[in-house]
């Protein structure tokens, strides 16, 4: 009795144990150049982030097409509505997946996470190294 007893307890102290997960990042977000804002949703079992308004007009106008794309089959497709960020898993802090440049046409490993102030910090990495930028959220 004792036994189960000393079990019933430990099941109630872990149960009461919030598990530690990423802050969520799903949202608008306007992009630290403040040229864009990149909506953070659903996809899947992970999360996706596209390109839903253009604050300041590239070049080609607001229907510019992702002509840098190294996949010359893609570089037709619209930039504006365009994932950016894709297949974002929360390890438990951060969340990690891919992020795409459609100014120079690299994807690039990215790491993402809330910051206190309540930003998304963004980073892309090559290797062991990364460059953050701060999105802030949009209104």
């Amino acid at each position: 009795m004792h036994h189960a007893k000393t079990w019933m307890i430990a099941a109630v102290m872990c149960a009461a144990v919030p598990a530690h997960a990423a802050a969520p990042i799903s949202g608008r977000w306007i992009t630290q150049s403040k040229d864009g804002v990149v909506e953070v949703y659903q996809c899947g079992a992970a999360l996706c982030g596209k390109l839903v308004k253009f604050l300041v007009n590239p070049p080609a106008g607001a229907a510019a097409k992702d002509v840098n794309n190294p996949d010359k089959a893609l570089r037709n497709r619209t930039i504006l509505g365009m994932n950016v960020l894709t297949g974002f898993k929360s390890d438990g802090k951060e969340w990690k997946g891919q992020i795409y440049d459609p100014k120079s046409g690299k994807t690039y490993r990215s790491i993402v996470y809330k910051g206190k102030s309540g930003n998304l910090v963004v980073k892309g990495c090559i290797g062991p190294f990364c460059q953050a930028q701060t999105w802030t959220p949009a209104s």
